[in-house]
């Protein structure tokens, strides 16, 4: 009798409509937290060395998190006329920012890439904010879809878009990038209900274009076979270094970790160590449960989106909302892929984890969407008004 009225009051729990709400909020400031307090811990080496400061790097990134939090807040507020109106002209906007870099006085090269401008001190990367600009123009254009029962023919209407965005994120030498481009239009495409033959034939035709940057680059050949065994002496001073201190850091941190500031390889031994491949230091120092947290957040946040996507009504926020979930997906599975040596080192960042004030930017921004969709939706805004009566009565 006790159990059941315990699993009763365990399902009143997950019913309740605000539930989606209040855990893409929490999610979202558990990992924010998190993430800063791991990019202190991991950067404090490389700022040192680079800046002659242990905390220039931690100092940065929190300035990016008062701005993103100044942005997710205006997100949420502000009417859904409004994103309608950017949607209309986000992919112009997005197409025009990647184009930033080529420019000679902005753009900046960072380890080969040219994906980056710097303006006043600061550096910024253009594609972190068109992912977000792609997923509202494409949702725009499925709303004007569904309106004009124009069938799935209509789909084809994106890929054109696709196709600059991923060409001009190409040439700008950031293959990474480019793969989540294209792993949230498939997103896109499986949300829209498209036909299994444009499936297909995206998907082929993303490979055979990764295929070709791959076989064409002999450090990218590199790379891919350094995934089978990145021991290998052939290349585990070379493009193996990378997963091979990843898989080391992660391997000695055991159920509890070494504890938190006490990774080993964060010192000059696994690069980018507060960036790409921060979830390394968080198995080293946190163990095995702190990466399982990491893991059921990133699960907390992606599940309560995809509530709300599912709740609201409105077909453009439906569809912008669940593009918002599978960019989540794909990027989180990318960055722990490369960490655990499961796919090749990629390159992208861990969202709101990771060191990089355009990314914390981009994801904060897309949160506060997610959340203004969620206060709009009438059955949640009711829950969380009763929830908020609730709590004022106790």
């Amino acid at each position: 009798m006790k159990q059941s009225l315990e699993n009763s009051g365990y399902s009143k729990i997950f019913a309740r409509p605000e539930l989606p709400f209040y855990l893409i909020l929490w999610s979202t400031v558990f990992l924010v937290a998190l993430g800063l307090t791991m990019v202190l811990s991991a950067s404090t080496v490389t700022s040192l060395q680079e800046n002659g400061n242990s905390y220039s790097i931690f100092t940065r990134q929190f300035f990016f998190l008062i701005i993103g939090t100044a942005a997710a807040y205006w997100a949420y507020k502000v009417r859904g006329t409004v994103w309608l109106r950017i949607a209309r002209i986000s992919l112009t906007v997005s197409i025009l920012t990647l184009l930033l870099p080529f420019v000679s006085f902005l753009g900046k090269d960072v380890k080969g890439n040219r994906n980056w401008i710097e303006f006043w001190g600061f550096t910024l990367q253009p594609s972190e904010f068109a992912k977000l600009g792609l997923i509202l123009w494409c949702a725009y254009q499925l709303k004007n879809i569904d309106t004009n029962r124009n069938g799935s023919s209509s789909l084809l209407v994106l890929l054109p878009a696709i196709g600059v965005m991923a060409l001009i994120i190409l040439i700008q030498k950031d293959l990474g990038t480019a793969l989540l481009i294209l792993m949230i239009f498939i997103g896109i495409l499986f949300i829209a209900g498209a036909p299994l033959k444009l499936f297909l034939s995206v998907f082929v035709t993303g490979i055979v274009i990764g295929s070709v940057f791959v076989f064409s680059s002999p450090y990218r050949m590199d790379r891919f076979a350094a995934l089978f065994d990145p021991f290998d002496e052939r290349y585990y001073k070379f493009s193996g270094w990378q997963p091979a201190h990843s898989i080391m850091g992660l391997a000695s941190g055991g159920l509890w970790g070494s504890g938190l500031g006490a990774s080993k390889q964060k010192w000059a031994n696994l690069a980018e160590a507060h960036t790409d491949f921060i979830f390394s230091v968080i198995g080293e120092e946190l163990g095995l449960l702190g990466s399982l947290l990491v893991l059921g957040l990133y699960s907390a946040l992606i599940y309560a989106i995809v509530r709300v996507a599912l709740k609201t009504k409105d077909n453009f926020s439906r569809y912008a909302t669940a593009a918002i979930a599978c960019w989540f997906i794909a990027q989180v599975a990318i960055n722990i892929g490369s960490a655990t040596s499961l796919i090749p080192v990629i390159g992208v960042t861990l969202p709101f984890i990771s060191y990089g004030g355009s990314s914390l930017l981009a994801n904060l921004l897309a949160v506060g969407f997610v959340l203004g969709v969620a206060r709009r939706t009438p059955e949640i805004s009711y829950g969380i008004k009763a929830n908020q009566i609730r709590r004022s009565s106790i």
